[in-house]
């Protein structure tokens, strides 16, 4: 999985769903941050990255080869903990998208009703 240095976090998140698949399935996943141009003078932000993506999985995942930069890509593998279940993983996958954004459930955020057809609004 690749990313940039200036990722969001909604587009950090859809990626790492996506590696929780790949993990569910029992592969190993190389993760990679890439530098443009000036970017390798901020090392640094690639290692921050790299940890901040290995402190979501937890203890669900092993990493496999430590994060180490070469040439203009820091990149990292790791692959499923045997404590790691599918049950877990969902877990898992729900807090970090509640981390990242706040909760976009219509009705929390609105007092009304929302209808998914016209039947449902005439019926209530």
């Amino acid at each position: 999985m690749r990313f940039g240095l200036k990722i969001s976090d909604h587009d950090l998140g859809v990626k790492m769903k996506k590696v929780d698949s790949f993990l569910d399935a029992g592969h190993k996943v190389k993760i990679t941050a890439f530098f443009r141009g000036r970017e390798l003078a901020h090392k640094d932000l690639g290692f921050k990255i790299a940890e901040r993506v290995i402190n979501d999985f937890g203890d669900s995942v092993v990493v496999d080869q430590a994060p180490q930069l070469a040439g203009k890509q820091l990149s990292f593998v790791v692959r499923s903990s045997g404590t790691r279940t599918k049950e877990n993983s969902r877990k898992e996958a729900a807090s970090r998208e509640s981390k990242e954004s706040p909760a976009r459930n219509p009705e929390a955020t609105s007092g009304s009703t929302v209808y998914s057809t016209a039947a449902e609004k005439v019926k209530a």
